[in-house]
């Protein structure tokens, strides 16, 4: 009897706690904390202000994320006003040389791609952001950038949304 009054108390005192945080509890779905408030989403098309222009790149990553945060949440993409809203500008796209040889010339070269992120969250404002996010890539510099700027350019892509995505929705 004594056991019982015990359990019945632990269960009673669990009960009580998720009652008491049911107003502010944030679900999560694929490690992410997402208020359920939040239920909409909206990426606009980033503007490719880089002085060197890539003419998929700016289609190419507002694409993936979308993908992103279609595919590790269940909020619903809309044009528009939403719950939280992505926008920003490509501000740099580059190649240069990193690793100079003993003969003066580059060994390697780095890829870089930043982008300039504002993060509005209309429902709570405080979590907003406006950041830059960069990230690159090496490459041996035998190679000409055309032939390995495909593959280079989705590996950046996907560092620099996921990124983004931790920053917006696993509030690291």
């Amino acid at each position: 009897m004594k056991k019982l009054s015990g359990i019945l108390l632990v269960i009673s005192i669990i009960i009580g706690m998720c009652g008491l945080e049911s107003c502010k509890v944030t679900y999560s779905f694929k490690g992410t904390t997402i208020d359920p408030r939040i239920k909409t989403f909206a990426v606009q098309n980033f503007n490719n202000r880089a002085p060197l222009v890539q003419a998929r790149l700016s289609q190419n990553f507002t694409d993936a994320l979308k993908d992103k945060i279609q595919s590790q949440t269940s909020l619903k993409l809309v044009n528009g006003f939403a719950d939280v809203e992505f926008s920003g500008d490509i501000t740099n796209y580059e190649t240069r040389p990193t690793a100079i040889t003993g003969q003066e010339t580059a060994a390697l070269n780095r890829f870089t791609i930043t982008l300039k992120v504002k993060y509005t969250n209309n429902v709570n404002p405080e979590l907003s952001f406006e950041t830059s996010f960069s990230r690159y890539e090496d490459y041996k510099s035998s190679l000409n950038l055309s032939s390995v700027e495909d593959e280079l350019m989705k590996l950046i892509i996907d560092n620099i949304v996921e990124d983004i995505f931790n920053k917006a929705f696993i509030n690291w």
